[in-house]
């Protein structure tokens, strides 16, 4: 069975926007999906990231620190979920069920080359 990192990424919304109430409930229903994955047997892993676009490091002898990943963007990778899938077909199957689509994100679905 192979491994699958899905990437969720999302225009970064404006703190205060949502209620709490709101709040919770898309944080209940990504719960439910990642509960209904790993009671499959699907889900290997995943994580929220925090609410900022990171660093990104560059260089080898010199190596630089940079607000990113992608300076012209205002797109971030707010999370990331591992799927286990036999395949690319049966993750893409597996990762339109994600709630994140529903909210107008974008899912980045990568194969896991375990070395």
């Amino acid at each position: 069975m192979a491994q699958f990192l899905m990437l969720l990424h999302s225009e970064p919304s404006g703190e205060g926007t949502y209620t709490p109430e709101e709040i919770q409930a898309v944080v209940q229903k990504y719960q439910a999906w990642s509960e209904k994955m790993g009671a499959a047997g699907k889900l290997a892993g995943g994580n929220k990231l925090a609410n900022d676009a990171g660093k990104v490091l560059r260089g080898a002898d010199s190596v630089s620190v940079v607000d990113g990943p992608f300076a012209e963007t205002k797109e971030v990778i707010g999370g990331y979920f591992i799927l286990e899938a036999s395949d690319y077909a049966e993750a893409a199957e597996l990762s339109k069920s994600c709630p994140h689509l529903a909210f107008g994100g974008t899912v980045e679905l990568r194969q896991i080359d375990g070395m």
